[in-house]
């Protein structure tokens, strides 16, 4: 098993510095907490040790430079065969901030400055972000459904976890309850036999209408719609009914391949998946009198979620940033096997579409929702528009006309196409045409690779 890198909730420092420490427990509270590594560098090599009373005065001293002070706790980890010294920073409540006035938040791997708007978003975020930790008034632990319960501890062991030996500490430690065993907003979503009763906002409608637009009445005054269907349950249920409920409701063509006919449905499954769990997962559960709605129309489907985007994310962000409402119920669903990978699926939903032939998904937000609009209408990737025909040099061209012919084009295809010409330069060639808004990167490092946007 390789070693963790850096990334969103681990940051590795080769010093006691104290300033890069400060910097990285305001970004981490500031976002979705973390830990902290002394003694190793960015690559995974540990350097000097350091001693826990040299740990201890540097953590103190960070301590003073972060408004208002950030609460960590600190331990010995064992990391590729050395005893390192661990940092562990929560996600919290308040916006902290350095004493020279700068906001970080972790991105990826490195602390980022939060600027102008964002510092107001991310300062409106805080309000809502522990709605999962609240108690449910009237609930008891007795209300968990032992069978869900069951279910959801032999899907994390499946996911590699160890075997849990104390179920309520390891239903403290994941937030379904508090310290004297009250189940939270999170304890009773994942695993109630139907939060409903308690939280009714919690369920979703599915309806199917008939045509492109909403209607109140169709023919002879009748209703508008072909099917509705009010989905509840615990969280994990709510996505096997809705995806099955979608499933029958997706027509399904077919292609003939080389050797054999391949069915082909209405919406790629995986966009649909991934924009039904990022709706449960991130909705906002404090407005209530809204559920999630799914609707489905003869040109498109739209997954419309309850609550803004939030923190500091925005329509411009959404591809290469993270940031978790509810980091509680992302991580269960995670462990049932519903999220596969933190912070990617954005990307995979926009490459799915495109190349299967869809436009992108569209993505709306307001104040109190956020909508994801995906077309059933397949298209030719469309020609490469005049206006950009005297601003393109030979090689972009030659490089989009390999984008609409397989779908995207990766540095090294592009390499292939050109090999008279230096990486760099290719590598500003993409860079130029993703600045223009021609291309859209997709992924990171080795699996970097750009579509038509």
């Amino acid at each position: 098993m390789k070693p963790p890198k850096p990334g969103p909730r681990l940051a590795f420092l080769p010093y006691a510095d104290v300033e890069a420490l400060a910097e990285c427990l305001v970004a981490f509270a500031n976002a979705n907490g973390g830990t902290v590594l002394l003694g190793i560098d960015e690559r995974g090599r540990p350097t000097e040790t350091i001693w826990e009373e040299e740990a201890e005065s540097a953590l103190r001293e960070a301590a003073t430079r972060c408004q208002p002070p950030v609460p960590t706790q600190w331990q010995r980890v064992e990391y590729d065969g050395h005893t390192l010294i661990g940092i562990e920073v929560h996600r919290s409540l308040e916006l902290h901030s350095l004493d020279d006035g700068r906001i970080l938040i972790r991105s990826g791997s490195y602390n980022r400055p939060v600027l102008g708007d964002e510092i107001s978003q991310l300062a409106a975020s805080r309000s809502s972000a522990e709605y999962e930790a609240d108690l449910v008034p009237g609930a008891t632990a007795a209300d968990f459904d032992q069978a869900i319960l069951a279910e959801y501890l032999a899907k994390r062991e499946g996911r590699g976890a160890a075997r849990v030996t104390s179920v309520p500490q390891l239903l403290f430690e994941i937030g379904a309850v508090n310290h004297a065993g009250e189940p939270t907003v999170a304890g009773i979503l994942l695993f109630a036999p139907k939060p409903q009763i308690f939280l009714p906002q919690s369920g979703v409608v599915f309806v199917r209408f008939a045509g492109t637009e909403p209607r109140s009445g169709g023919e002879e005054g009748g209703p508008g719609y072909g099917r509705r269907d009010e989905i509840s349950g615990p969280l994990a249920r709510i996505v096997e009914r809705a995806w099955n409920i979608i499933w029958e409701e997706m027509r399904v063509g077919a292609v003939l391949g080389q050797l054999e006919r391949q069915e082909v449905t209405e919406y790629p499954p995986f966009a649909v998946r991934e924009a039904l769990i990022n709706a449960v997962a991130h909705r906002d559960y404090r407005l209530r009198g809204r559920r999630i709605e799914l609707r489905m129309y003869d040109d498109r489907m739209e997954v419309i979620s309850p609550g803004g985007l939030p923190g500091y994310m925005t329509l411009d962000n959404l591809v290469e940033e993270h940031y978790s409402r509810n980091p509680r119920l992302v991580n269960g669903l995670y462990q049932w096997g519903y999220i596969e990978e933190l912070g990617l699926g954005i990307d995979q939903m926009i490459e799915d579409m495109v190349q299967l032939g869809h436009p992108p998904p569209t993505f709306r937000a307001t104040p109190y929702s956020f909508t994801v609009i995906l077309s059933s209408r397949r298209r030719a990737a469309p020609p490469v528009a005049p206006k950009w025909a005297s601003s393109m040099n030979e090689r972009q061209a030659r490089a989009l006309t390999h984008v609409r012919e397989n779908g995207s084009i990766t540095n090294r295809e592009y390499q292939r196409l050109c090999p008279d010409v230096s990486p760099e330069t290719l590598r500003l060639d993409l860079a130029d045409l993703v600045e223009k808004g021609v291309l859209l990167k997709i992924g990171s490092k080795k699996g970097t690779h750009y579509i038509l946007k």
